[in-house]
């Protein structure tokens, strides 16, 4: 149930911060859809990073979106013009969803004066210094932890949405992406690559997951990747046995669109997982160094797996080895995916 809103707590133009990386700008997408249907008046604002400004771009609850170059804070001038567009936006409330030195120094640039954050270990760096109402989140999911930060709001339990834009040209490219594969009676798309050497499993085991799915399911793979991601790709697709093809590079909203046509997505834990996750398509997501329950793909509908888990920092789990996602047996994933196939696909979300 939500709590009304305090006299104070209507604020008329609100900032949401969350700059990188573009997992977690996805499922951060629930906290601006509860602020537009608690707030409908507000003007909304969202500042994030160029890389990942594309899956807010034309989003139905966001008024506005401020972007930045990577390692903005590292350049007077870039900061100072930053500073310009945050204060000409003038919001009243800034929710800095990241907790970083850098998303706090961005909601205490924009002059707000209720700047909310994170307390506790999630408020890192001097983010707790700089955000003035903290919140102790309880929930284990960043999706949940993302959403509590909205109590001083008034703003309790809201229902969990994404509403990924979705336009015309995005579902003209994917209907012919998909045509061109030969894949419209359904299909599979697996996502062999990651941003961090320590979330990659092996390109072979993909492409045995992919043997299955058409063996046993009679559903090709579609195999997706970024640019400099094609050579596991292209070995997916080799050791696949035919039963998978290699898809066209296209931005995150196209992307977003050949997701919603597939049947099932297979990933390592990187963006298109949340993407494919966030326009509903059922996805078993591999999770290496990184907690699955606080990071998966969320909803009951989908399928995380994680054999070990990597203790420590973001640092260290960064920058270890790969035999926390190598502990990922093919045999796991080809059951998960039977499991998610063989269920109707109409399914309660958490």
């Amino acid at each position: 149930m939500t709590a009304p809103p305090c006299r104070q707590c209507r604020p008329n133009r609100i900032l949401i911060v969350r700059l990188s990386a573009i997992g977690d700008t996805i499922q951060g997408l629930p906290v601006l859809n509860a602020v537009r249907d608690r707030f409908p008046l507000a003007r909304i604002a969202w500042m994030v990073e160029q890389r990942a400004a594309d899956v807010l771009r034309g989003h139905a609850s966001l008024d506005r979106l401020i972007t930045a170059p990577r390692g903005w804070l590292t350049s007077p001038r870039t900061v100072w013009q930053i500073r310009r567009h945050l204060r000409a936006f003038g919001p009243d409330v800034a929710i800095d969803l990241q907790g970083l030195t850098k998303s706090a120094v961005a909601a205490w640039l924009s002059g707000a004066k209720r700047r909310i954050g994170f307390g506790g270990e999630r408020g890192r760096e001097l983010s707790p210094w700089l955000n003035n109402r903290l919140v102790w989140a309880t929930s284990r999911h960043v999706v949940d932890a993302y959403l509590e930060l909205l109590r001083p709001l008034g703003i309790e339990s809201p229902r969990v949405r994404f509403d990924v834009p979705e336009s015309e040209a995005d579902r003209a490219a994917a209907d012919e992406i998909v045509e061109r594969a030969g894949c419209g009676d359904g299909f599979a798309v697996v996502n062999p690559g990651a941003g961090w050497p320590s979330k990659r499993w092996p390109p072979a085991r993909f492409a045995a997951v992919a043997r299955h799915l058409g063996a046993a399911w009679g559903l090709p793979s579609l195999v997706i990747c970024a640019d400099d991601e094609r050579p596991a790709a292209q070995a997916v697709c080799e050791a696949a046995g035919g039963h998978a093809l290699l898809a066209p590079s296209v931005p995150l909203r196209t992307l977003a669109s050949v997701c919603r046509r597939a049947r099932l997505f297979v990933s390592s834990d990187t963006g298109p997982l949340h993407l494919a996750a966030a326009v509903g398509t059922r996805c078993v997501g591999l999770f290496g160094p990184w907690p699955a329950d606080r990071h998966g793909p969320y909803g009951r509908q989908h399928v995380a797996i994680q054999k070990r888990v990597c203790p420590g920092s973001t640092r260290r789990r960064r920058n270890a080895s790969t035999e926390f996602i190598e502990a990922i047996d093919v045999a796991s994933v080809c059951e998960a995916c039977d499991r998610i196939l063989d269920r109707p696909i109409a399914c309660a979300a958490r």
